[in-house]
C-alpha cells in the first residue's frame, strides 16, 4: 500500500488510467511507464504486472514517486531523459506492456515512439495518451463544443495534481500525430477523447499473447 493513497487526486490524465489498465495483457511480466510523474499510474500497474519500471526526466517527480512508496516494495523508478537514458533495466524487447500518459509531447515524438516500440516484446501492448494542438476547423469546433463539459467535470471532480509537474505546449497537431503513428505502428488504433486527449493502442506483431483486453 503506498502512502499517497490517502491523498487521491483526479485530473484529465488520471481519467485515462482506467482504459490504460484494461489494456494490460493477462500474465504481464514487465510493464514500463514512460514519463511516470509522481508514480500514481506505476503503482496501479503494480497490481497487474510482475515488475513495473517508471522513467521520468524530472528529479522532482522521481523523488515524489519514490516518496509515494513510503518504504513499501513496488515499482522501480529511473530518473533521466527517456531518449538518452541507458539502464540495464530497459532492455530491447524487455516489456509486455509500455504506456505513456501526456508525456510524449515533451519528447521528440517519432524517436520516442520508436523506442517504446523497440522495448516491447512481440505480442506486447503499447498505449500512449497524448496532448496535441488544434489545427483544423474540426479540431477547433470539437474543442469549443466540449469546453463546457470539460469545465464542469473538472469542477465536479475537483481536478488537481502533484506540485512540480512539468508542463509543455504540444507541438504536433492531432492530424500529424495520427499520420506519424500510423506510419510507425501499422495497425495502431487512434482515438480522440473529449477531455482534450488522444490515445494510441498497438499490439506488436509476432507474439502469441492475448493482446488488448476488450
Amino acid at each position: 500500500m503506498y502512502r499517497s493513497e490517502t491523498r487521491p487526486y483526479w485530473n484529465t490524465n488520471v481519467a485515462r488510467h482506467r482504459g490504460i489498465l484494461r489494456a494490460v495483457p493477462a500474465g504481464c511480466r514487465a510493464a514500463l511507464d514512460v514519463g511516470c510523474g509522481d508514480g500514481l499510474l506505476a503503482w496501479k500497474l503494480a497490481a497487474r504486472a510482475g515488475r513495473v519500471l517508471g522513467v521520468d526526466a524530472s528529479p522532482v517527480m522521481i523523488a515524489a514517486a519514490r516518496e509515494r512508496a513510503g518504504g513499501a516494495a513496488g515499482p522501480e523508478f529511473v530518473e533521466g531523459d527517456f531518449l538518452a537514458v541507458e539502464d540495464a533495466r530497459l532492455p530491447v524487447g524487455g516489456f509486455d506492456f509500455v504506456c505513456s500518459v501526456t508525456a510524449i509531447h515533451h519528447l521528440d515524438f517519432e524517436p520516442a515512439l520508436v523506442r517504446m516500440r523497440e522495448l516491447l516484446r512481440p505480442g506486447g501492448v503499447l498505449v500512449v495518451v497524448g496532448l496535441a494542438r488544434e489545427q483544423s476547423v474540426a479540431d477547433w469546433a470539437l474543442l469549443v463544443a466540449a469546453a463546457p463539459l470539460v469545465r464542469a467535470v473538472k469542477v465536479l471532480r475537483r481536478a488537481g495534481g502533484p506540485e512540480g509537474m512539468p508542463v509543455a505546449e504540444a507541438r504536433m497537431s492531432y492530424a500529424e500525430v495520427r499520420a506519424a503513428a500510423r506510419r510507425l505502428l501499422p495497425g495502431v488504433r487512434y482515438r480522440r477523447h473529449v477531455l482534450r486527449r488522444y490515445s494510441l493502442t498497438w499490439v506488436k506483431p509476432g507474439g502469441q499473447g492475448p493482446g488488448v483486453r476488450p
